[in-house]
């Protein structure tokens, strides 16, 4: 979860401390966060811009995320909105309250384990290994969420070819599949310019490359992650909530991982870019974990998703405020998540809804209820 961190000199010699955060992700979706701000005095206009910039890059994919999970929902059968087929036909495992529960638990054991690679091996073979990791990754992640705008904006005069790309196993009865991935020529442009992405970021790092991927990663953690019920999105912040917490003030583990991972699983913004445009190099960050998670609590209906979308605003505008005020690091989801659950929570005790928006599917993909759509 991103945090903020005004660092060891002293106030006189630094700037407003920056928004910052690392999230560390396996394939469960475990995530790590910490910041670092350098001895650099940012101009008000230089934090402005990138505290507004952070806002209003984390508010895309969970807007565009939300409205793709439910457009892919409602297009899996007709095949529509550029949906991946595997997709349309085998929806992702939803998870489940049990699921939510043990989630800070194997997100714990990931950080740590990250922390101890870090401290016995060599950083820089560790890194490489993750850079390749995030590469393929990131490349997927890219052409998938480019695909939609692809398939709107393709010349209809150019013909579109069908590829298949197939990889089995024995011969004969017991020939098995492997890999059985078909695209067409508008799949190959999107891969083409992911793989252009992908290769600017492994040459240069460069914070435009990092956040494309970021924003990627974070639409699909929106648009692909599924939660049973809202219950299940609360048991899932508050153990997060205090996962978050816990590392963030209680060990150092978070702050020695996030100094030495290096991947682009956060998104960043100069605060000197008015100084020195795109080769800036002061950055405020914000994890990608600190988007997603809230993110899934948010596909409901339209007065719900108005009011977490808000509520969200309030939190991270609530982390800065508080940064800048106590000068100290501070875990986005120790003002997120009391804000993303809160509000929507004050909004059904008026409305007398309480129990059925926690009991109600927290995603209109997977249900179609004619009190809970997005209309």
């Amino acid at each position: 979860m991103a945090d903020v961190n005004q660092g060891s000199v002293l106030p006189s010699e630094t700037s407003p401390p920056a928004l910052d955060g690392l999230n560390a992700t396996d394939s469960n979706g475990t995530d790590a966060v910490n910041a670092t701000v350098a001895k650099f005095v940012a101009t008000p206009e230089g934090t402005a811009l990138a505290y507004g910039s952070l806002v209003f890059m984390a508010l895309l994919p969970i807007f565009f995320g939300a409205l793709r999970s439910v457009s892919c929902g409602k297009s899996k059968v007709a095949g529509e909105n550029g949906c991946d087929y595997e997709y349309r036909m085998n929806m992702p495992e939803t998870i489940t309250g049990r699921d939510a529960a043990r989630f800070p638990i194997i997100a714990s054991c990931t950080l740590f384990g990250l922390y101890l690679f870090f401290k016995i091996f060599s950083q820089e073979y560790i890194n490489l290994l993750l850079s390749m990791y995030f590469f393929v990754l990131g490349i997927l992640a890219l052409s998938h969420t480019m695909s939609p705008f692809m398939n709107r904006i393709f010349p209809a005069n150019i013909p579109i070819k069908q590829y298949q790309l197939l990889f089995t196993q024995g011969s004969g009865e017991t020939k098995e599949e492997i890999v059985n991935y078909e695209f067409d020529t508008k799949d190959m442009i999107c891969l083409v310019i992911s793989t252009v992405v992908g290769v600017w970021y492994i040459l240069k790092k460069h914070w435009i490359a990092n956040n494309l991927f970021g924003l990627a990663f974070a639409l699909n953690g929106v648009e692909l992650l599924h939660l049973n019920n809202i219950s299940t999105g609360c048991i899932l912040l508050g153990g997060l909530f205090v996962y978050d917490v816990f590392w963030v003030f209680g060990t150092n583990v978070m702050v020695t991982v996030a100094k030495s991972f290096e991947a682009p699983i956060k998104l960043v913004f100069p605060q000197d870019l008015l100084e020195k445009g795109l080769g800036a190099s002061q950055f405020a960050m914000l994890g990608l974990g600190d988007i997603v998670i809230p993110g899934n609590l948010k596909k409901n209906t339209r007065t719900y998703f108005h009011t977490s979308f808000l509520a969200y605003i309030f939190g991270l505008g609530l982390t800065i405020w508080v940064m800048h005020t106590f000068k100290h690091a501070q875990p986005a989801l120790l003002y997120l998540v009391p804000s993303c659950i809160g509000f929507p929570v004050v909004v059904a005790l008026l409305k007398g809804e309480l129990t059925e928006m926690f009991s109600l599917t927290s995603d209109l993909s997977l249900q179609d209820h004619s009190a809970w759509r997005l209309k």
